[in-house]
């Protein structure tokens, strides 16, 4: 300890001799337009030090000899509410890019009307106004546990789940993980994860690098009306520009994210940026955690800004990565997650996306058209070999499973968003995919041997090689009718060419500001989607051979209802709550009466081969009530406490009410950090931050076993679907860090460790049965793991 600490004390001292200073570059724009503002006021509120900027004819600003730490600044405009942006961490290896929106006073337009601080409780999308917020890159580096990836951050919010540490899925209120939408730039995308498959949206390890991420949106229900052909909640991700005015770099390497480098600066000559990001896995180093197989995967992301022209504005961005891995059995345990002992595995997975994003404002200086262009593929190939009569003279080694599946898109997003008035807004468009897939899955692990050929017999899950598309129109609005009351409405389309169904869906939110610490918030939207892919290509076998009885399922229906209030307790204090239920119906069902529903399925890798004939015929619900406390970071410190009571329920073709898997009933999280000042200049920072993680036991169907000793493979009691729940999930983290800023150049250093699971509690994953030895065995999560990161930047 007295090591340790000697050495902290050293290179502490030995960045800080001198002050040092840091750089803010932002945009100012009008929220409704997006148009830039010209001569807005930013100034650097501090006892010491003047400093204040105007905006130029491109509503960019520059703030130079900033100094080192968390500082506050204040933007004005003459007619628009003004704004206090806090806690801008400054640092002298990276300049600190912001965009930032004014609304336009509602009826003061001779005058700079003072406002609250910026609510980072609201989303970046003014059309969201409920069950909505946005998370910035700092809380996805901030956080103790989240591994560097979006998706695990969410899981600190009112009404998520996710109680796997094996897997970053998403369970919004109670509803499956295939009814989250991901969007990057604007254009829908499949499973932007590594280790991904057909018709999930989750994963061991996250594709999105956090660090070319702008400030993004985070909907859990009751969306607007641009948002479509998702049931549960949405990503709605962005990538943030480079710097336009000099060149920086960083280099980073950490235990998930693995070895990172990224350089950004100006492109062009008419304000460009470019930003490249690529990341390589070595997490061979550490361990795995979840198998003892080698996971390997890597990842680039960019982002071009072509600049201001006659003719609009261009962006051109994407993303790719691969990945792959050989589970072998000779080499793991009955203890590992996904791999078994008379067993060989080998997955190879793809993922990209590229997008042309088009801007073009209109003459009258309150209109702009978006278009977007994109293509994005998920391609996935799965193989598993099975050792009969492992370790006897007679062991026999036979493919078992065979998996090659292939999706990509082809994307046109168009929409023309008009500011009519400071009071109204109006944005309307249209969103068409094209997806092509070209998917299979030859399965025999449970299959018996009728040709009598010693093997068991191939059964054709799914032979799909075709094309289908979907369409979704759209029209909203935000209306002002008062200062403090508000209405946004908006009308949905969406059509499948699959079946060629075509729906309406309405959506509307009300926001009614009771005083200026009080708010009150009611919303209602109709929400349809396509059932899984993997179960709408499903083979049934007929007497004219194999027909797909699947392929023409209609959306399933969801209908959100919402009612929330939100406190202000002080400056930097908010309580918010929210009332919701869901109504879900035409869900895909058996014909037969048994237990089964598709909002069972996508938590896995995979789904159900064996379900097909399915009929729109299933019901179920989600309700309950979130509570979110919370400190904004300020004075060193933040706190974030969210509770979430809940249940979800559903009803298969037997008529019986079960709870879904995903019906934990109670999640409670519990964050905090504290940011000291040190060194002889206070410029560098000791960060501590921990994290308390507790919710319900995961839903689960018990195993026959005398079934499964006979089959030799697990057998369900499927009259028992979903009646036991596994213990509950409890997991506490604890990271600490340390933030070094250069004393001579433009350099700055970060590090932290981060202990995940410190108890290193025993949290089940799965109750399975094990034909070797024709008993059930409990395997359980990540105990005690280690992970860490140190970031360079200059």
């Amino acid at each position: 300890m007295k090591k340790l600490f000697f050495t902290l004390s050293f290179l502490i001292s030995s960045f800080t001799i001198i002050a040092q200073h840091g750089t803010i570059r932002g945009t100012i724009l009008d929220v409704q337009s997006e148009i830039p503002l010209i001569g807005a006021t930013i100034e650097l509120v501090s006892d010491t030090i003047s400093i204040g900027e105007v905006t130029d004819v491109d509503g960019s600003f520059v703030l130079s000899n900033v100094p080192i730490g968390r500082t506050i600044l204040r933007i004005s405009y003459l007619g628009y509410e003004s704004l206090s942006l806090p806690n801008i961490d400054v640092t002298t290896g990276k300049d600190v890019m912001l965009t930032i929106t004014l609304q336009e006073s509602y009826n003061r337009l001779d005058e700079v009307v003072i406002s609250a601080n910026v609510n980072k409780d609201h989303a970046q999308n003014e059309l969201a106004t409920i069950s909505a917020r946005q998370f910035s890159v700092e809380e996805i580096n901030r956080y103790a546990g989240g591994r560097s990836d979006v998706a695990r951050q969410a899981a600190n919010f009112a009404g998520v789940s996710a109680p796997d540490d094996s897997r970053n899925d998403i369970v919004i209120r109670g509803n499956s993980p295939t009814g989250v939408l991901w969007r990057i730039e604007g254009i829908p995308t499949p499973n932007p994860n590594h280790f991904g498959t057909l018709g999930t949206t989750g994963s061991p390890v996250a594709a999105i690098n956090p660090n070319v991420l702008r400030n993004s949106d985070f909907l859990t229900s009751a969306f607007p009306a641009e948002y479509g052909n998702a049931l549960a909640g949405v990503f709605d991700i962005g990538f943030r520009n480079g710097n336009k005015d000099r060149a920086e770099y960083t280099l980073q390497i950490g235990a998930f994210s693995g070895l990172e480098g990224m350089a950004e600066g100006p492109f062009g000559e008419r304000g460009g940026s470019y930003l490249v990001a690529g990341r390589y896995s070595f997490i061979s180093l550490v361990g795995a955690g979840s198998t003892a197989a080698v996971p390997n995967y890597q990842d680039l992301s960019f982002k071009i800004d072509f600049g201001q022209s006659d003719i609009g504005r261009f962006t051109l961005f994407g993303i790719g990565g691969r990945s792959d891995i050989d589970l072998l059995g000779s080499e793991i345990d009955e203890t590992d997650l996904f791999a078994a002992e008379d067993e060989d595995s080998f997955y190879n997975g793809r993922f990209g996306v590229i997008g042309l994003k088009y801007n073009l404002i209109l003459s009258d200086q309150r209109t702009y058209i978006r278009t977007i262009v994109g293509g994005s593929l998920r391609g996935n190939s799965f193989e598993r070999d099975r050792y009969f009569n492992l370790g006897q003279p007679d062991q026999m080694k036979l493919r078992v499973l065979n998996v090659d599946n292939s999706e990509n898109r082809l994307t046109f997003s168009s929409y023309v968003n008009s500011k009519l008035s400071a009071r109204q807004t109006l944005r309307a468009g249209v969103l068409y995919e094209r997806y092509g897939t070209d998917a299979s899955l030859l399965d025999r692990e449970e299959t018996p041997d009728l040709d009598g050929d010693g093997s068991p017999d191939w059964l054709t899950a799914y032979d799909f090689d075709g094309s289908f598309g979907i369409v979704q129109p759209f029209v909203q609005t935000k209306y002002r009718l008062t200062e403090g009351f508000s209405i946004n409405a908006g009308l949905h389309g969406q059509y499948s060419s699959l079946s060629g169904q075509f729906v309406l869906e309405p959506r509307t939110a009300l926001t009614y500001v009771l005083h200026p610490k009080h708010q009150i918030t009611l919303g209602y939207g109709m929400h349809h989607q396509t059932a899984p892919l993997p179960i709408l290509f499903l083979n049934e076998v007929s007497s004219n051979g194999l027909i797909q009885t699947n392929i023409d399922l209609d959306f399933i229906r969801s209908q959100h209802f919402v009612l929330g209030y939100d406190i202000k307790l002080g400056d930097h204090w908010r309580l918010k709550t929210e009332l919701y239920h869901q109504n879900i119906d035409r869900v895909p069902i058996q014909r037969i009466p048994t237990s089964y529903s598709t909002l069972t399925e996508g938590a896995d890798f995979g789904f159900a081969n064996d379900k097909t004939s399915l009929i729109n015929d299933g019901t179920g619900f989600n309700r309950g009530i979130e509570v979110t406390l919370e400190k904004f970071y300020s004075n060193g410190f933040h706190i974030l406490m969210t509770t979430s009571i809940f249940e979800s329920k559903y009803k298969g073709s037997d008529g019986v009410e079960r709870s879904t898997p995903f019906d934990n009933r109670y999640v409670v999280n519990l964050l905090g950090g504290k940011e000291w000042s040190v060194g002889k200049n206070k410029n560098n920072k000791l960060v501590l931050d921990t994290k308390l993680t507790s919710s319900g036991g995961r839903w689960f169907t018990p195993i026959d076993l005398e079934a499964s000793r006979i089959a030799r493979f697990q057998i369900l009691k499927d009259d028992q679907a979903f009646t036991q729940q596994y213990d509950g999930y409890l997991r506490w983290d604890f990271r600490i860090g340390m933030k070094f800023n250069s004393r001579k150049k433009k350099i700055s250093h970060q590090f932290y460790f981060d202990l995940q699971n410190i108890t290193n509690r025993e949290n089940i994953f799965a109750r399975q049965y094990n034909r070797l030895t024709n008993s059930i065995n409990q395997v359980n999560q990540l105990g005690l793991f280690p992970d860490f990161l140190y970031r360079i930047q200059f």
